[in-house]
């Protein structure tokens, strides 16, 4: 299972919206027969593995990461790839959450005498698809927030110079978290401040993730260097949606509160768009928003071994808080050094 999930990994940036899944095929010890899925509308791990096996397949072991489907999608049922082949035995490391599936391969082995054993390395299998077992789950992306900042929190100065605060090989790092995700979000003062491209750069991953732009007014230009993008604003003007429409965007309205756009609404809609995993790099306003609502699922945060001063720009937009017992709390899932910088990764605590 190990092995499968090593497989399953290498389709970490081009799988999407489907999970990343790998199958190992085992015969009287000996691997027979491997493979991952590679990208949505191609072959499924389990019958590139049982190609790769062939007749040795008939009486074997199965091992993969997710319960093989049970319904048409735009490939065939691997359950019934699985019991065509004569396997004798099926090991998954966990349930699939999408409803279309929900036990039913698990159910289609079984009624054909296949063993079924779900579970083992589970924990390892959810970690390698949060994003898709959010999205069946919760119907929202998994939603990962990334931060560059000095030591004493500061991302930018009070002028607004901020490049560059991390170095080389975080900025490098970086690129491999937009490449894994569906889609990449940030503000329109972002936007306006920096002007950035939010594309996977350096990366040959044949895509690249949606790109979308929190725009309560709609103040982004139809020159912006992020366009085409989706932008979701409280309310169109007629003129600002023209420009930024024939540059490309997508402008969609999701009135919210005190004229904001309404964030669970976007999250929603990102779901049924087929968006797994959301990577955000926004300003303090935007991210203080995610972080009030409790929609951050994972903080990957670049800490520069450096102090800017008490005027430079923070974090989070929040209101004061009057005790320490209301803050938002974290724990370290992960630290490491990335180049001269620290990264370190947080789940809500």
């Amino acid at each position: 299972m190990a092995r499968a999930l090593q497989l399953a990994a290498r389709g970490l940036f081009t799988t999407h919206p489907n999970p990343r899944v790998g199958c190992v095929i085992v015969k009287d010890g000996h691997v027979v027969g491997e493979g991952w899925h590679e990208r949505a509308g191609t072959l499924h791990a389990e019958v590139h593995a049982l190609k790769a096996a062939g007749k040795a397949a008939r009486g074997a072991t199965v091992y993969v990461t997710l319960e093989p489907c049970s319904h048409h999608g735009r490939t065939p049922p691997c359950a019934e790839a699985l019991v065509t082949a004569g396997v004798a035995r099926v090991v998954a490391a966990m349930r699939d959450p999408n409803p279309l599936v929900a036990g039913g391969g698990i159910q289609m082995l079984t009624l054909a005498g296949i063993r079924v054993d779900v579970g083992l390395m589970e924990a390892e299998s959810r970690a390698l698809n949060p994003g898709f077992v959010s999205r069946m789950t919760r119907g929202r992306p998994w939603v990962r927030l990334k931060t560059a900042a000095t030591l004493d929190g500061k991302t930018a100065l009070a002028n607004g110079a901020s490049q560059w605060i991390t170095g080389e090989a975080a900025r490098a790092d970086v690129q491999r978290l937009r490449a894994r995700a569906c889609a990449v979000l940030t503000g329109s003062g972002t936007v306006l401040a920096d002007n950035p491209r939010m594309n996977v750069r350096d990366l040959d991953i044949g895509r690249q993730p949606l790109r979308v732009i929190v725009d309560s007014g709609l103040r982004t230009p139809a020159d912006a260097a992020i366009l085409p993008a989706l932008v979701a604003c409280h309310h169109a003007d007629p003129a600002a949606r023209a420009a930024l429409e024939q540059a490309g965007a997508e402008v969609i309205e999701l009135p919210g509160a005190e004229g904001r756009v309404d964030l669970a609404d976007l999250l929603t809609l990102l779901a049924q768009r087929g968006v797994n995993e959301l990577h955000v790099e926004a300003g303090a306003a935007l991210n203080g928003a995610l972080l009030a609502a409790g929609w951050i699922d994972e903080w990957v945060a670049y800490m520069a071994p450096m102090a800017v001063g008490d005027d430079a720009r923070g974090l989070f937009a929040q209101p004061p808080l009057a005790m320490l017992a209301d803050a938002a709390r974290f724990r370290l899932a992960d630290v490491r050094q990335i180049g001269g910088d620290l990264r370190l990764t947080l789940l809500p605590a």
